[in-house]
């Protein structure tokens, strides 16, 4: 895959399925390679240690036999003194023999072994390099007094075993990476199959818009990422379901006012100077009305479309005070209705034009369904505020939704009103970390009450 970043370089990103089994093929890489050290230091190891145990054990029967140690200072050859396999010399502790057969490499020996023949040191094991470039592993011990006996194998066949056995591990080592590599791969494959059908399902749903359930099988992580899918296509579909039902009735509560505003204009533009005065006021007075019915409207819109949160706060106020003027408002709106209020203060830090709208779409709502003579009452104790009034109530079936955006029950469809102002309600108490909700009210109506938090000191 090929993403372009921002300053116009490609980028290639490997599919999931390649980086599972490149992941795979690394762990077992790095698995074997450390097991076929680990298995070719030791037997490095063991060989050395069994070819040190061995020149010692034989360098010691030997130097506990005086006519081999005799032979040997006479320079006689080693392979007849039954050793093929190995050099013999003899040193003295003033002296260094650097060969015990003339036909041979010359092997240096030195300090160690000096210091063997001295008595300084019980014995001496370690590799040495002859003239030609053999290496050998030298044995000293003791022979007597100020004299040692060395014993020097070659370290070729013990280098050729490593060597085989090396190729072994690093073919097989290799093998085995290939077939990591390849069941990673497949792994990795069978492993995606789900994924990719639900990839391809989410790319149906992309192009299709069709927000149809997927089919959900087993409970392990696959099934649970469908789950999640199908509940945010579920909330998907309400939220379209929502905003369908906005359109049906904003278009509704939209035709009303235009098609009259339509009329009286037609009228105004067809009577012209020749209509009565009365006439023209009372239609300039329903224009007027009209055009203030789409303001609300317009503006309930626009409010609800504020989805983000609050970020800081914008001032402390008095809510009793934002209840007050809300009050204010709502009786030069409902001159008939009696309200019974009662404010105590309460210092909450917000946005006073929000929550004063908040308010106002509360009482305007009590005011919708009281009776002309009816009273709403209106009580602000401990932060929260208290709207009753005296219609019929809310429905136990409209009661779970009337907080819910562009829900309007049966009966509001035939009153004024946009349907959004309960939902306003709603979303800017929890802008503001409060909380709302309707019951019925003791006087026989709606009771609706917002309680928001105290600004702290």
């Amino acid at each position: 895959m090929h993403t372009l970043h921002d300053d116009g370089r490609w980028h290639y990103r490997r599919s999931l399925a390649s980086r599972v089994a490149l992941l795979t093929t690394a762990a077992v890489g790095v698995a074997i390679s450390l097991m076929a050290l680990g298995a070719f230091v030791t037997m490095r190891m063991e060989l050395q240690d069994s070819l040190d145990e061995s020149l010692l054990n034989r360098a010691n029967k030997a130097a506990s036999y005086t006519t081999l140690a005799q032979m040997t200072a006479r320079d006689v050859p080693s392979w007849m003194l039954g050793a093929a396999d190995v050099r013999v010399a003899f040193v003295t502790s003033d002296e260094g023999v650097l060969t015990a057969d003339d036909d041979g490499p010359s092997i240096p020996l030195g300090r160690r072994e000096l210091d063997v023949a001295a008595g300084d040191t019980p014995h001496s094991v370690r590799t040495v390099v002859a003239a030609d470039g053999t290496r050998y592993r030298v044995a000293t011990v003791p022979a007597g007094a100020q004299q040692a006996l060395v014993l020097a194998q070659p370290l070729a066949p013990q280098e050729r075993t490593l060597n085989r056995l090396g190729t072994i591990m690093l073919t097989s080592g290799g093998i085995g990476i290939l077939t990591a590599a390849f069941a990673g791969w497949a792994v990795a494959r069978n492993g995606l199959r789900p994924v990719r059908r639900l990839t391809a399902s989410f790319e149906d749903i992309a192009r299709t818009e069709r927000l149809t359930p997927l089919a959900v099988e087993g409970d392990d992580e696959i099934a649970r990422l469908a789950t999640s899918f199908n509940q945010m296509l579920a909330a998907l579909s309400a939220s379209r379901d929502r905003q369908r039902q906005l359109v049906a009735d904003a278009g509704h509560e939209l035709r009303t006012p235009l098609t009259s505003l339509r009329t009286n204009i037609d009228l105004l533009a067809q009577a012209g100077d020749g209509l009565p005065h009365a006439a023209r006021g009372e239609l300039l007075s329903d224009v007027r009305a009209q055009t203030e019915e789409l303001t609300t409207l317009v503006g309930d819109l626009v409010e609800l479309a504020r989805d983000e949160q609050i970020d800081h706060v914008v001032e402390r106020i008095d809510f009793a005070e934002v209840a007050e003027r809300a009050v204010a408002r709502v009786r030069r709106r409902a001159p008939a209705a009696t309200f019974d209020v009662v404010l105590e203060p309460w210092p909450v830090r917000g946005e006073s034009a929000a929550l004063e709208r908040a308010v106002t779409n509360l009482l305007d709502n009590a005011a919708k369904w009281s009776p002309p003579d009816g009273t709403i009452t209106v009580r602000l104790a401990e932060g929260v505020l208290t709207v009753d009034d005296e219609g019929s109530g809310i429905s136990d079936t409209d009661l779970p939704h009337v907080f819910e955006r562009f829900y309007r029950s049966e009966e509001s469809r035939s009153m004024p009103g946009s349907g959004l102002g309960l939902s306003i309600v709603r979303q800017v108490v929890e802008r503001h970390s409060g909380a709302v909700r309707a019951d019925a009210s003791p006087a026989g109506g709606a009771r609706v009450s917002m309680w928001l938090p105290a600004a702290s000191a």
